[in-house]
């Protein structure tokens, strides 16, 4: 499998693919295509929003120049066919939405488990790509969240990558949530004997045979510091898919 983690593959107000950092040129190096294409929800529920989403998806892949024999859409209305759909794609794309909510859909789909033969592309939008890894830290987003003795900040993830990464940094790097601030007085909590990539939009990591590589801009969070180790236009090697 080789995988693209993004926190927005689209370029900022755009409904177009973001050249940024070699992402078009990465993609067009790892698909194949024509191919079959699967796009999964956030919430498995919201069939009309999920479906203009997949639609932007592939008006967009398709301005860059893919093409596809099919673009599914998965959802609550077809999960028991996940391990058939995923068995057919060259493509998978993990929509972006509200964290826990797409991984309570994606453990019911048996996701996780459908993946571990695939051998095509992986895209990941923002929730996607955080509840891509073995164990996702769903940082608090909505209120309620950080103060609640019963939101569950740890999940168990897809098993894609072993990297935690924080999406949307240059929107909510100033958040406040339930009267603290996201980073600094939640999520810098949260790392300790942990590590935690922050990337803004139009920044990606690459996972490909055994390795990972950001690109873009990135910020690495660890034992409550923070640090930029990426820029725009720059690559950071990871030294193995296991290294975090």
């Amino acid at each position: 499998m080789t995988y693209f983690l993004t926190s927005s593959p689209f370029g900022v107000g755009s409904p177009y693919l973001n050249p940024a950092n070699q992402f078009i040129s990465l993609l067009r190096q790892a698909l194949r295509c024509p191919c079959a294409a699967v796009f999964v929800c956030s919430s498995p529920d919201r069939h009309a929003l999920t479906d203009r989403f997949a639609g932007d998806m592939e008006r967009a892949l398709k301005a860059a120049g893919f093409s596809f024999s099919g673009f599914r859409v998965l959802d609550d209305r077809n999960a028991r066919d996940t391990a058939a759909l995923v068995k057919e794609a060259g493509l998978i794309v993990l929509a972006g939405g509200h964290v826990p909510t797409q991984n309570a859909f994606f453990q019911k789909a048996k996701l996780r488990e459908a993946l571990r033969d695939f051998g095509g592309v992986l895209i990941g939008i923002s929730a996607g790509s955080m509840n891509s890894a073995d164990v996702v830290y769903a940082q608090p987003e909505e209120p309620g969240e950080a103060v609640s003795p019963d939101y569950r900040r740890f999940l168990p993830g897809l098993g894609v990558t072993k990297t935690q990464l924080l999406p949307h940094y240059q929107m909510v790097k100033d958040h406040i949530l339930d009267g603290m601030r996201l980073f600094e007085d939640i999520t810098f909590s949260d790392s300790r004997g942990r590590v935690f990539y922050a990337l803004p939009d139009g920044s990606f990591l690459l996972g490909k045979n055994g390795r990972e590589t950001i690109y873009g801009e990135a910020w690495r969070i660890q034992d409550g510091a923070m640090r930029q180790i990426c820029r725009e236009g720059e690559a950071y090697p990871l030294a193995t898919f296991l290294d975090t």
